[in-house]
């Protein structure tokens, strides 16, 4: 008879843990389980997909090489999405052309994703009822309008279901600071989509 643990998927952080260790399986899981959050939020701060790709692939880099440092001392998307954060600053302090909104992201199939993942995650009312998609359009297009701190605490919260705790601590902020930058972009987003409430 198996227990019931036997069926009850291995915590992101005993992963990380085990794959410090140098098992490569633990890493696979990892990359299969956080792979599409961490992109969708990068390429929505930068737009242009070659870029995202790049900047996923750094992330994971990073993620590789602190590997046999780590420690649970956090949840461990709260540790990989710092991980973005950091690799997004870090490109749009260098980058010639900051954050084009004329990026390659006409990929349908991408926003409805990321609309049922905000559907799914972010308690905003609104977006519990977005069907179509012109409303999928009309949310991204929402999204791109918020200024990037406010647009990044709204992904963070979206993408990898942080709590306004976990986006301070990878963004950098206070618990207030944070909590506005939320508030801020909830409030502009239901101004901005009211058609649709």
């Amino acid at each position: 008879m198996a227990s019931v643990t036997d069926s009850t998927p291995e915590t992101d952080e005993s992963l990380m843990l085990r794959y410090a260790g140098g098992n490569l399986k633990a890493f696979n899981l990892l990359y299969d389980r956080h792979e599409m959050g961490v992109w969708r939020y990068v390429f929505r701060s930068v737009r242009i997909q070659a870029v995202a790709d790049d900047l996923l692939q750094d992330v994971w880099f990073a993620l590789a090489r602190q590997a046999p440092h780590y420690q649970p001392t956090a949840k461990f998307k709260t540790w990989l999405f710092t991980l973005a954060h950091n690799r997004l600053v870090d490109y749009l302090r260098t980058a010639k052309h900051h954050m084009s909104l004329e990026g390659d992201a006409d990929d349908e199939s991408d926003s409805v994703a990321l609309v049922q993942t905000l559907a799914a995650n972010s308690g905003f009312g609104p977006l519990k009822r977005l069907e179509s998609k012109e409303q999928a359009q009309a949310l991204l297009d929402a999204i791109e309008q918020l200024p990037f701190v406010q647009r990044e605490a709204f992904m963070l919260q979206a993408e990898a279901g942080m709590d306004v705790q976990d986006i301070a601590n990878t963004t950098g902020v206070s618990f207030e600071t944070a909590k506005s930058r939320l508030r801020y972009a909830r409030s502009r987003l239901r101004e901005l989509l009211q058609e649709y409430a």
